[in-house]
């Protein structure tokens, strides 16, 4: 079966308005400080979200947007992390991105072989430390339950098996892992709502 088509809509970038590929949106927006996008299964929805406007959170944004079904809306002075993977196992990258500004505050990747699990781990992590040597101590958001648990029991308990290509990406993991065990935290690390919010300001577009 042929890959299902994505709308991908550019409310802040180069150039804004609908486009049918990855690559065609990625030309807008990366490298563009707070771009604003989204994917969406239909045309239809892509539609309406550029006419919608982007989410009710982000500064400028319309604040005639009703409030969202969990009755809450994200904390705009937070950050957010994801991870992207190409397969699973599979070319793996992650970020952490301002939330309220969409402002790209790192990235690692991409690891030749990994995992979306791993990446959204070592994401969460990589986002507490930079935190840390902020003295901050505001909100993480990520939208991933699996890498939140893993982050609290302070052990990626991943299935994929060490190896020379990924030799690397593990070291990272060990060094997250003894991060988690020497460290301690107030930040709070919150499930994103993807079902109310959309996607997360660090997704990378590609779902």
């Amino acid at each position: 079966m042929g890959r299902k088509s994505k709308f991908y809509v550019v409310w802040k970038g180069r150039e804004t308005g609908i486009y049918t590929s990855w690559e065609s949106c990625e030309k807008q927006v990366k490298g563009f400080e707070a771009a604003r996008y989204k994917s969406f299964e239909t045309e239809k929805e892509a539609k309406d979200a550029l006419d919608a406007g982007p989410p009710a959170f982000i500064p400028g944004a319309a604040k005639k947007a009703a409030k969202s079904a969990s009755g809450t809306f994200p904390i705009p002075e937070s950050i957010s992390v994801d991870a992207a993977c190409s397969g699973n196992p599979g070319v793996m990258e992650y970020r952490g991105v301002i939330t309220a500004s969409g402002k790209q505050i790192f990235h690692q990747g991409p690891f030749p072989e990994g995992t979306v699990n791993i990446g959204e781990f070592l994401a969460i992590v990589h986002g507490l430390g930079y935190l840390s040597n902020h003295g901050s101590d505001i909100p993480l958001y990520s939208d991933s339950k699996t890498a939140i648990k893993w982050v609290k029991d302070k052990k990626a308990n991943t299935k994929l098996e060490p190896n020379k290509k990924n030799k690397d990406l593990f070291l990272l993991v060990a060094r997250a892992e003894a991060w988690l065990h020497k460290n301690k935290w107030n930040n709070p690390i919150l499930k994103w709502d993807t079902a109310s919010w959309g996607e997360i300001p660090a997704d990378f577009g590609r779902k």
